[in-house]
């Protein structure tokens, strides 16, 4: 029997499995990815408490910890899902990263929480370049804008349930079982995409085209100023937003003098709501204007990143809560959809042999600036001007505006869009 993978190609339209149901499987995966990452950063309360931590040890939890083995395993995980089955990869990773969010409520001390970390990592390294990749060969063009803002809707998804059910559970029962109830989905979910989805064909044969060396293959890239100026943008926007994400709950703990179940429920829920309305708009919009110009998703992506910056700094100094619940409107309206003009014009450039692997060179360095620098490099600051209230804010004002750094990276990128394109498509 033929193996599907290597087989003539069909078109997207015509894969073996509907779009639209693959898109679902795989955002319900994605949530319970995001879920898992944001989970311990509505607990720094209790955990620093039960273990006697700092910010700035939080802070390695909630980056570095998480980061060291994820930007590691990524790229060799991505060489594989270009020529192996992706559905599969993607399956694993998420049994691995449930396992170790579960294998977290377990922990004993610290050397045990960060090694649980690591291996949630390790775990979700292999969806991102694996999904994205098959999802533009489910969807076309013109259509994956929509495709991947409803895939990163798992991002606000995600964060409600960390940041809010988290604690929800906590106060319930405790943080232990809050890890444990949110670890055993995933186990689920990884099973049922292996049962239903079906790897499309290749449009080119895998086994007709010699595997370009990775070395090789980043010197090319290095080469084609749009991607480069894309990965530096995504990085730097992520430090900007995965920092203020990542903390700002304890901030609005902090801060306001409210509840910490309350305070960090407020947060996820103005903040990811938002974020949701968002993401569904950039996705209509940037598809819409993609018609006009392959440029306009990315051009779209320095304007939303320059003005959720501001946005976020603004509520990070915010004196009043109802005031930072309500500059929590434009920041998500604003900060919601950017990253995908950044993963739609990245899959547009890159063609299909060798999208899965250029697609984890990419988030490996946007990963190591925006996870690994800006929790650590907050959590650092604020610990070092004595870990309340206003260090935690100037730990935030360190790490954020670098956000408009990353914003005029991705607008001098839209102009050499389509010549990277072709010279990836010839390389």
């Amino acid at each position: 029997m033929t193996d599907p993978v290597f087989t003539t190609p069909v078109t997207a339209p015509r894969a073996p499995t509907n779009a639209w149901l693959v898109l679902a499987l795989l955002l319900a995966i994605y949530i319970f990815n995001f879920a898992d990452r944001y989970l311990i950063t509505g607990l720094v309360g209790p955990i620093k408490a039960e273990f006697g931590l700092g910010d700035d040890f939080m802070g390695l939890l909630m980056g570095p910890a998480f980061v060291a083995l994820y930007v590691v395993a990524g790229v060799p995980i991505a060489r594989l899902a270009d020529r192996k089955s992706r559905i599969a990869i993607i399956a694993a990773g998420c049994v691995v990263w449930s396992a170790a969010t579960v294998a977290t409520g377990l922990a004993t001390g610290p050397v045990s929480l960060a090694l649980s970390r690591v291996a949630v990592g390790i775990g979700e390294a292999a969806f991102v370049a694996p999904a994205y990749s098959l999802l533009a060969d489910y969807f076309p063009v013109e259509k994956r804008g929509r495709a991947f803002a409803i895939l990163g809707l798992a991002t606000y998804f995600g964060q409600i349930a960390g940041q809010a059910g988290g604690p929800w559970l906590a106060a319930i029962y405790d943080w232990r079982t809050a890890f444990f109830m949110m670890g055993a989905p995933g186990l689920i979910l990884g099973l049922l995409a292996v049962l239903t989805i079906r790897e499309p064909v290749r449009t080119v044969p895998v086994k007709a085209v010699p595997a370009i060396p990775f070395g090789t293959l980043l010197g090319t890239l290095r080469r084609a100023p749009s991607y480069v100026l894309m990965m530096i943008g995504m990085g730097m926007g992520s430090l900007s937003g995965v920092a203020f994400g990542y903390w700002g709950p304890e901030l609005f703990t902090r801060s306001y003098g409210i509840d910490p179940t309350v305070a960090k429920t407020a947060f996820a829920v103005n903040f990811g709501g938002a974020g949701l309305v968002g993401m569904l708009l950039f996705g209509a919009v940037s598809d819409k204007l993609t018609r006009r110009d392959r440029s306009w998703p990315i051009r779209l992506t320095a304007a939303a990143m320059a003005s959720a910056t501001a946005c976020i700094l603004a509520v990070t100094w915010s004196d009043s809560f109802s005031l930072a619940t309500l500059l929590a409107i434009p920041s998500g309206l604003l900060g919601g959809g950017w990253a995908v003009g950044v993963m739609s014009s990245l899959q547009y450039i890159l063609p299909e042999r060798f999208r899965a692997t250029a697609t984890a060179s990419f988030i490996m360095v946007a990963t190591l600036l925006g996870y690994f620098v800006g929790p650590w490099l907050t959590g650092s600051v604020s610990q070092a001007l004595g870990g309340d209230a206003w260090s935690l804010r100037m730990g935030l004002s360190a790490a954020i505006p670098l956000g408009f750094v990353g914003a005029l990276c991705c607008w001098l990128a839209a102009r050499t869009l389509e010549r990277d394109r072709a010279a990836l498509s010839d390389a």
